[in-house]
């Protein structure tokens, strides 16, 4: 008995000793890993191929950091991902941004400034503007006048073309901030429809299916001038901010510093065609930032009308 538990200690003994060896023979300076979250766009797949000249453009700044691409299911995955320390770094568009912001602590250190055309005038700018807009041949000449009738928002997570539309019908006094829920475009409209993108809502209205819609000034060039040349212009809201860079709280100096750099590098004119092809085709740099300055209007219009993201996020607070 006495021989078995000595052998069993020298076992144990020499698996201690064993795992102090791997620990000891792991070089000091080995590389730090960095995990960067891109919003979901495209089929997992596609995103990671396009992701490739990102991540060799960031480990090649950062040296001694493995970068990994991480294109989550679904803007959730990218808060929680940030919440939990899973991801460092985290591209992502203005609603979720806040999301990310408000769940995960996370900070918003860049904005992207993009070429985008406020009102006629193309400019560079974190910012923009969303319009409502009727036929050139439709009998309104207001919003107010619009009360009963059809409408079609591209989408029930835009900033542009849903959150602010909706902000500023309360600000208006057409909606009313409800006491509980969120509020309701059928309280105004009789009907209304979201049409997936700014393209069908246009289309939307040229057939007459419906009475008014949104264009914004961060959609294709030709698509905003075709529908202004075509359309009577009744209300405006904004500025609407643009997507964001955020990291999460797992982020720590002296690291942060050197990510900040090097993601700010990534608005230097001859990386313009990556970020695009990748990030957003109107895409020109960054500028510093945080969540009060560039997201002030969002959180406004989201106040107003009290709208829920609706894809689950699993918080406990």
């Amino acid at each position: 008995m006495r021989r078995a538990v000595a052998l069993a200690l020298m076992a144990l003994l020499g698996l201690l000793a064993a795992a102090c060896a791997g620990e000891e023979s792991t070089p000091q300076g080995a590389s730090q890993k960095l995990v960067v979250a891109v919003q979901p766009t495209l089929a997992t797949g596609e995103m990671l191929e396009k992701a490739r000249p990102l991540e060799q453009f960031l480990e090649g700044r950062l040296g001694d950091v493995d970068v990994e691409i991480y294109v989550p299911t679904s803007y959730a995955g990218i808060v929680e991902a940030l919440r939990f320390g899973h991801a460092q770094v985290a591209f992502m568009s203005a609603w979720p941004s806040y999301l990310a912001t408000r769940l995960a602590d996370a900070d918003l250190v860049l904005a992207e400034v993009r070429e985008v055309i406020h009102g006629d005038q193309k400019v560079e700018a974190p910012y923009y503007y969303s319009y409502w807009v009727v036929r050139t041949d439709s009998p309104y000449t207001s919003l107010a006048q619009l009360r009963g009738k059809k409408a079609c928002f591209p989408s029930p997570l835009s900033t542009s073309g849903f959150v602010g539309p909706m902000g500023r019908l309360v600000e208006l006094g057409f909606l009313q901030t409800p006491s509980s829920g969120q509020v309701d475009p059928k309280s105004f409209f009789s009907d209304y429809i979201f049409g997936g993108g700014y393209q069908q809502c246009w289309q939307a209205l040229k057939s007459g299916q419906v009475d008014v819609t949104i264009i914004a000034g961060d959609v294709p060039e030709p698509l905003y001038r075709e529908v202004l040349a075509n359309t009577r212009q009744l209300e405006s809201q904004g500025p609407l901010p643009s997507h964001a860079v955020v990291f999460g709280k797992s982020l720590q100096e002296p690291l942060r510093s050197r990510v900040l750099a090097a993601v700010e590098a990534l608005g230097a004119p001859e990386q313009r065609d990556l970020m695009r092809q990748f990030i957003s085709a109107l895409f020109v740099g960054f500028q510093r930032s945080n969540a009060e300055e560039h997201l002030g209007a969002l959180q406004r219009y989201l106040s107003l009308t009290r709208l829920q993201y609706t894809e689950s996020l699993a918080v406990s607070r």
